[in-house]
């Protein structure tokens, strides 16, 4: 007994103080106005008036604290307390995660979003394991492949100079069995390297592609997705403990509503974002190699099942998958 009354005290003594102007530093790669962004300022001025100005949320925006691995070793440095990152960067807390973003895996957004529902109390009970508050899950988008010159055939892809985000390796996997050498950047630097030529190819949501003006630099995208892309919010569980409960349940619920409303707006800013791009001049062009693609992506999912994420967890999103697909039978 004694023993956990020293530890309760010593616990006390190292938290932060719960005095009014808690502030949990959050980093972003949305740019200032985007949908994401807009949207997470909401929800932090909600929680600032109702937790009565006890925790506030500080943005770093548009990659202004790096790239997402960045911001995942600044967490673990405490040099920020969380951040609001795609699946590429929570891998980097937990692999696994990115199961749900296998190319070629999904028909529909539905389809996704009712496998990643069953999968994602898992994914948070990981992230606790491993010192995160995983919040719910945000929205990115379908992934197309944005070009400065048309690609159709798999040939044209194999000669194109297309991004591959450094930490990506689903991407590079399926890359690999594709025969496309990708050039590794992080997010920042893709707008400069489609400047200068050192690439002529990326990937990326409509929505994501405006915001961060690849799109004025892109002739063409692909009609056929390379995977939906997700994300969320992480907290540092650390950050996150030395919180009032009642503030903790604040911040929850309104990063629950942040990511709903995130999912609706950016699906339909997607949807925008893809007509505004067509209308610019940036031409859908109808690859040949679907078939290809298609057995790229299956032996792609099997060739990390172990190793990025498990062979039960492979089998959890088909099963899934299957159980919707025999629900919406037409």
């Amino acid at each position: 007994m004694k023993t956990i009354i020293v530890a309760s005290i010593l616990a006390a003594l190292a938290a932060p103080a719960l005095a009014d102007g808690t502030e949990l530093r959050i980093a972003t790669l949305a740019p200032s106005g985007s949908t994401w962004s807009k949207k997470l300022a909401k929800a932090s001025a909600d929680i600032n008036e109702k937790t009565e100005k006890r925790v506030s949320l500080k943005w770093y925006e548009g990659g202004s604290q790096g790239d997402e691995k960045d911001f995942v070793r600044k967490i673990g440095l405490g040099q920020l307390d969380g951040a609001a990152i795609t699946s590429v960067g929570l891998s980097m807390i937990d692999e696994s995660i990115r199961v749900l973003e296998l190319p070629g895996m999904f028909d529909s957004i539905e389809e996704m979003d009712y496998v990643a529902g069953k999968m994602w109390p898992k994914f948070k009970a990981a992230f606790e394991k491993k010192g995160y508050v995983l919040a719910d899950r945000g929205d990115v988008g379908w992934f197309y492949i944005l070009s400065k010159d048309k690609i159709e055939s798999l040939k044209d892809l194999q000669g194109a100079k297309p991004w591959l985000w450094g930490d990506d390796k689903i991407v590079k996997a399926l890359y690999g069995k594709l025969g496309v050498s990708g050039v590794p950047l992080g997010v920042p630097e893709v707008d400069a390297a489609l400047t200068s030529g050192r690439i002529n190819a990326c990937y990326g949501s409509p929505l994501a592609a405006v915001a961060l003006q690849w799109a004025t630099k892109v002739k063409y995208r692909t009609d056929v997705a390379l995977f939906y892309g997700v994300g969320a919010t992480v907290i540092s569980k650390k950050a996150f403990d030395a919180l009032d409960p009642k503030d903790q349940k604040t911040i929850l619920d309104r990063l629950a509503k942040s990511g709903n409303e995130i999912r609706k707006a950016v699906r339909q800013d997607n949807v925008d974002a893809d007509k505004g791009m067509q209308r610019s001049g940036v031409k859908v062009t109808t690859i040949s190699f679907k078939a290809d693609f298609q057995k790229a992506a299956e032996a792609t999912w099997n060739d990390l099942a172990g190793s990025v994420y498990t062979k039960d967890q492979l089998a959890d999103v088909l099963k899934y998958r299957q159980e919707y697909r025999d629900k919406h039978k037409k």
